[in-house]
């Protein structure tokens, strides 16, 4: 029998590139090419990074040898080859040029020809930074980081010093991509559906005020949830979401089943005047904080008690019936208000006691885009304000980007198996997971059509 080590089963599947890189590493380890590099950099004689070291180096050889490549390739001829007099166009030294890379500064010798007319690939004419300075940047900023704190970051890991007008720029240069993620067509139909808004702090004009940033995520036939916008107000209010559900129609939503949402007055005509179809559920969280709003402190754990038979009851014939007793009982005597927050959300309140207790888990509140709002938050807070929207709208799509990233990788181990990440639980409808499609068709028979 062959043990398996632990460590062996969780590694992710690497790449050709990584695998080649690899076997590379173990050759020149074998043939003992690193035991001198080894033994300079035990005896300090030598730094693998920072100005000086070997990787720079390293990097910086391999860039102009691929550029002395690239001037053979437009020349005709290689180097010292003795046919060179026959050719129109020949050599001309090369000029020093500093650009910045993930590695810090590399001083480059750009080679150049007679006639002026090379122009480079690998370090295109213009360029002062290398593709993946970029990318860190932006994921620097997406994390969290200001632009000043990317600056100083930059300069005490790997010694580059670029202004804060570059790095903006650097960061700008994802606003066609964000724009074009906002435009993009949309699925014909999400079975669930969460809306909610997140308040971030934005300059406008002199001063500094809070806007909601109004985010939507819809739940698709496979489970898995995506963010379909991002849109910047004022202030919250059910004007605004109309508009917001109808932008959604217009990119190809044609129906939605079951639209998550908070208390707030006129949502859910708002959102019906889009869906006229769709089930519209307050959600309970929202309810129970409303109805808890003037409860005296030492009550409220009594009170919550209380309370959930209503929202746990098997039909809302049921719960009505535990709303009733409770309004009769010594505690709903005493908070009157409890009793009428229920009654007025009562049409909005009921719909989710409909279904099986799997989707019930679902959609009874908007938790599952609060878990997206709290990720958000968190990159968020070190701010103390974005200086216009786009800046705002920017930040969060990046920080979406991240979250959908992770969310992927996770259900990419899933599929694989790993002893992490195989779940023991059944699958629902949140996070990634999947609730069948049988389920929803013994709901909304007549409104699951594949062919939408």
């Amino acid at each position: 029998m062959v043990m398996t080590n632990r460590s062996e089963l969780h590694k992710a599947p690497r790449s050709p590139s990584q695998l080649a890189a690899a076997k590379a590493i173990d050759e020149l380890r074998d043939s003992g090419a690193l035991d001198s590099l080894f033994s300079k950099i035990d005896a300090g004689e030598l730094q693998l990074t920072g100005e000086g070291g070997f990787v720079p180096g390293l990097i910086k050889a391999a860039l102009e040898r691929g550029l002395q490549v690239e001037l053979t390739e437009h020349l005709g001829y290689e180097k010292g080859d003795p046919e060179a007099r026959f050719y129109p166009n020949s050599r001309n030294g090369s000029s020093p040029k500093v650009v910045s890379a993930e590695v810090g500064e590399l001083d480059l010798d750009i080679p150049r020809d007679r006639s002026g007319s090379f122009v480079p690939r690998l370090v295109p004419k213009g360029s002062r930074r290398l593709g993946g300075l970029d990318d860190m940047i932006i994921s620097l900023y997406a994390g969290g980081m200001t632009i000043r704190d990317i600056q100083q970051h930059l300069v005490s890991t790997i010694g580059t010093d670029l202004s804060p007008e570059t790095i903006s720029k650097i960061t700008d240069e994802v606003l066609d991509e964000v724009l074009e993620w906002q435009q993009r067509p949309l699925e014909a139909l999400y079975p669930v559906i969460f809306l909610d808004a997140l308040i971030i702090k934005i300059r406008d004009g002199a001063h500094v005020r809070n806007k909601a940033a109004h985010i939507a995520v819809g739940v698709d036939m496979d489970g898995i949830k995506h963010v379909l916008g991002i849109w910047v107000q004022q202030t919250e209010g059910a004007k605004f979401w109309a508009g917001v559900c109808a932008e959604l129609a217009n990119r190809g939503v044609k129906d939605v089943l079951i639209v998550c949402c908070d208390g707030l007055t006129g949502f859910p005509e708002a959102i019906e005047s889009t869906w006229p179809q769709a089930t519209v559920q307050t959600c309970v969280v929202h309810l129970l904080r409303a109805a808890m709003r003037f409860v005296s402190y030492k009550d409220r754990k009594q009170i919550a008690t209380a309370l959930k038979p209503i929202y746990t009851a098997a039909t809302a014939d049921a719960a009505w019936d535990e709303l009733t007793m409770f309004a009769a009982s010594p505690l709903g005597v005493r908070y009157p208000a409890t009793v009428k927050t229920f009654e007025d959300a009562w049409e909005r309140f009921t719909p989710f006691l409909a279904f099986p207790p799997d989707l019930r888990r679902v959609i009874y509140t908007t938790n599952s885009i609060e878990s997206l709002n709290y990720q958000l938050r968190k990159v968020t807070k070190n701010r103390g304000h974005f200086p216009s929207d786009e800046a705002a709208i920017k930040m969060l799509w990046l920080a979406i980007c991240n979250i959908e990233d992770k969310r992927a990788r996770a259900r990419a181990k899933e599929r694989g198996g790993t002893r992490e990440t195989t779940r023991k639980a059944a699958g629902r409808l949140v996070e990634g997971q999947i609730v069948t499609n049988w389920k929803l068709a013994l709901v909304y028979p007549d409104r699951i059509n594949p062919h939408l």
